[in-house]
């Protein structure tokens, strides 16, 4: 079983990540929403739609496994991808030139598609997915072999659209790209939601960690310092204590600490991942994350 009992809502106008290694279950969660496979049991809701493919012209869909007929041109090619949702083959290539210009593609217009870098396809293929307007982006691992100028330019776009009022999923295995970009997550981990809600809330999971320097080595302060205290380079690490940094702070004044350094540091989505969904995922997701890296370069 690919997934069991996937249960998520997206708030309209959202940004909403979905998490998870290779094989967790994201591309077939995305797929019964869409309906391009159906689910043995349980129920979905596209748009209001009890079908999804009902819904298909308020969708704009970007597959994991990329594809674009190579001898077409650029404006032709985002034409093409929109005329397949409905929109008139004029206005698609009227609006393709727009795009194109607008994301630094304007010289590219009139190009075949094997002329393009890699990069440069994608984001063809990204803008044939928005090109007639829908209220809904579904995005299977956008990020997955573009270089950092490309990534940069895709979370611009999706934010754009965003603030327009459009509903983005997209899913991905690089959790900087989800703290980034998400107001909510799902992090599926074997077929099945780990944690689902707001990015801050997966954080609020792990306490804050206190970054410690003092000039004392030795003194009476040292018992003030929470259990599980830990030293290493000359620094003491230790969550942040429930009643708070201030009773700690003047325990270590009285007691002669001579606070030279002290930081707080809220813990990252990453952080929040490797407890949530545990720290072989998490290597998982790493290695895919590099393995994309190196494929861009």
């Amino acid at each position: 079983m690919a997934v069991d009992g996937i249960d998520i809502a997206v708030p309209e106008g959202t940004i909403y990540g979905i998490l998870g290694p290779n094989g967790a279950g994201k591309t077939t969660t995305l797929r019964m929403l869409l309906g391009i496979i159906d689910p043995d049991q349980g129920e979905r809701c596209l748009l209001g739609y009890s079908r999804p493919l009902e819904a298909a012209s308020l969708v704009g869909y970007l597959p994991e496994e990329r594809g674009l007929y190579p001898a077409m041109s650029t404006r032709e090619a985002v034409a093409f991808m929109g005329a397949l949702r409905g929109l008139p083959r004029a206005e698609g290539r009227r609006r393709a030139e727009h795009l194109l210009a607008e994301n630094g593609l304007g010289d590219y217009v009139h190009k075949p598609i094997k002329s393009l870098s890699k990069g440069m396809a994608q984001t063809v293929q990204l803008l044939g997915t928005i090109v007639h307007d829908p209220r809904l982006i579904v995005l299977d691992e956008p990020f997955s072999g573009l270089d950092a100028i490309n990534q940069a330019r895709l979370e611009r776009l999706i934010r754009a659209k965003a603030a327009e009022g459009v509903t983005i999923i997209f899913s991905t295995h690089v959790i900087a790209h989800a703290e980034r970009l998400c107001e909510r997550i799902a992090i599926i981990t074997n077929g099945r939601i780990s944690f689902e809600g707001k990015v801050a809330e997966a954080r609020d999971r792990l306490r804050p960690q206190v970054r410690l320097r003092t000039r004392a080595a030795e003194g009476p302060w040292r018992a003030a310092l929470p259990p599980g205290t830990a030293q290493e380079d000359g620094i003491w690490h230790f969550e942040l204590p429930q009643a708070g940094i201030e009773p700690l702070l003047k325990a270590l004044i009285d007691g002669g600490a001579g606070i030279e350094d002290l930081s707080i540091e809220r813990p990252g989505l990453h952080d929040a991942f490797v407890a949530i969904a545990g720290a072989q995922a998490a290597r998982e997701m790493e290695e895919l994350d590099a393995e994309s890296r190196e494929a861009a370069q």
